[in-house]
């Protein structure tokens, strides 16, 4: 027999992926290919194109599991008021927004057909027509209206409420179109808009429970801190979406019961995995990784209202940043210079190098604060990601010098509510954001309502202003490198990578994507991913 296919025709593949589809066995597709003439070599060919066929073609059905970090009794169905990763997922598949970021990191129209503007301070958003809610009503500009306006109502306590307060005003012009007039002008407002915040949600609702919206799925049941279930909405208005029936989402914070969970079948997806378990994963057949880097970060905030600036820049020389890389990433990361905007971001300042790991100079600065020979509580949790193994370098660090860092690792379950933004010395852990203004308004605006440092300073919210109602992208550019060396200065928060996120999945998921927002597809995976059989 020639090493040629013999009246192979493309009519023959489609029987081959079909066969693939239906969990025939290498054996059978060899015999299957051998008896239609075809060489063993060539028949490589064949299955390693017809892998690739099935691979990239979705399959309707299946319940998709998913495991993420971390999760609480104050787990929310509300857009405006979601702050962890759990709550994003659960937004995604339930709601839609008026814009979206693709994986280039461009934002693309969703519920909004067209965004438009001339001056960047008036917008008109032009709505889809057809789009249905899950319980039958029509999207109407009333809807969208009444969603942003939620954010600037104090009683609701949006997440967002900082960005939002610059929509000086909101009307329906007609029923599918809004005007939204800003306070100033501002060309971010598509990439705003895109936040997980932001989804819409129907006029008039106050109660959550049931996570109506105009997504696609349609909730089952919700329980804070345990678990969530939805079916597919088969009213979608995006035609073949979502492919999978139903999905279910709860949160398994220790990283190796999360991934046992995997490795046994229980789900076929865990999310943020430590790089530690990335070997054990790889070793066993039928799973595999799915990496992105897109600007998440873990960082240790030192609150400058509770300590002085000497510890403050004596820590930040005591961070070798190489070795948390390394040793605690695993090489999955990208060296961080103390500032939120990574190199993946067009507005990174790549002149603004990172502080040398020198522990004589960090020495230094902890005789001038007095802090030698004191115990200094420092708090990590594994809600964090990867800031316990962080801390211990750390720590091994200091007390080479005399610095005793007391590491306090506390549990996952409330760790957001009870130690972030509180304690005097503790880890964050930021996902990505698509804009330098966002990332700044959120976390170091002297107002800001994650501002993890307690970081206050008059002419960086004067500089924040300035730059967003910029059109001059060049002038824009330059004042967002000023503000990244002011909180690479003076900030307490300390950024020693950007992380490249993994997450560990069964090989039958397929569809899944990076996206700068972040792992999971930047929280919209249950939308897009399909099983295979």
């Amino acid at each position: 027999m020639s090493d040629k296919i013999t009246n192979w025709t493309t009519s023959d593949d489609a029987r081959v992926e079909d066969a693939i589809r239906r969990g025939a066995s290498r054996r059978d597709l060899l015999k299957l290919m051998l008896a239609s003439g075809v060489a063993l070599s060539a028949g490589a060919a064949v299955l390693g194109r017809a892998d690739r066929a099935v691979a990239a073609t979705p399959v309707s059905g299946g319940h998709f599991k998913a495991a993420g970090i971390s999760s609480s009794n104050a787990d929310t169905l509300d857009p405006a008021k979601a702050s962890l990763g759990t709550d994003y997922v659960r937004c995604c598949s339930l709601y839609n927004r008026l814009t979206f970021i693709d994986a280039s990191g461009k934002p693309q129209m969703e519920l909004a057909e067209k965004l438009e503007s001339k001056d960047a301070k008036t917008w008109t958003a032009t709505l889809r027509k057809g789009v249905t809610f899950h319980d039958g009503k029509a999207l109407t500009a009333a809807d969208v209206v009444f969603t942003l306006k939620r954010h600037l109502d104090p009683a609701v306590g949006s997440k967002v409420a900082k960005i939002a307060a610059q929509m000086s005003e909101i009307k329906a012009i007609d029923t599918n179109t809004v005007e939204i007039v800003l306070n100033q002008p501002n060309a971010d407002l598509p990439f705003i808009l895109a936040l997980n915040q932001f989804m819409i949600v129907q006029d008039g609702t106050t109660d959550f429970s049931k996570g109506i919206g105009t997504g696609a799925f349609v909730l089952e049941s919700f329980e804070p801190g345990v678990r969530s279930l939805m079916k597919k909405n088969t009213h979608y208005w995006k035609p073949g979406l979502p492919h999978i029936d139903s999905f279910e989402f709860f949160a398994i914070s220790d990283d190796n019961a999360r991934v046992n969970a995997l490795l046994a079948g229980d789900i076929q997806l865990a999310s943020a995995i430590n790089p530690r378990s990335t070997k054990l994963v790889m070793s066993r057949p039928g799973f595999a990784l799915s990496k992105s880097t897109s600007g998440t970060y873990t960082d240790l905030n030192i609150r400058l209202d509770m300590n002085k600036p000497d510890f403050v820049t004596g820590m930040k020389y005591l961070i070798d940043r190489e070795q948390i890389i390394s040793a605690a990433l695993r090489g999955n990361g990208v060296v961080g210079n103390d500032q939120p905007i990574s190199p993946m971001n067009v507005y990174h300042n790549a002149d603004l190098k990172p502080k040398s790991f020198d522990p004589d100079k960090a020495k230094h600065y902890f005789q001038k604060a007095g802090v030698l020979g004191q115990s200094i509580p420092v708090v990590a949790s594994d809600a964090a990601d990867n800031s316990v193994d962080m801390a211990m370098i750390v720590q091994a660090a200091g007390a080479n010098i005399g610095l005793k860092l007391d590491v306090q690792r506390v549990p996952s379950d409330g760790y957001w509510s009870k130690y972030w933004l509180k304690a005097p010395i503790h880890f964050g852990n930021i996902n990505a954001r698509p804009t330098p203004d966002i990332y700044f308004s959120l976390l170091y605006a002297s107002d800001a309502p994650w501002n993890e440092s307690h970081y206050k300073s008059p002419k960086f919210d004067q500089m924040l202003l300035e730059a967003r109602g910029l059109l001059d992208d060049k002038k824009r550019h330059e004042i967002y490198n000023e503000m990244q060396t002011m909180i690479s200065d003076d900030a307490g928060t300390i950024i020693p990578a950007y992380i490249t996120n993994i997450d560990a999945i069964s090989s039958k998921l397929k569809g899944l994507e990076p996206n700068p927002l972040g792992g999971m597809m930047g929280y919209a995976m249950a939308e897009y991913v399909w099983l295979e059989p």
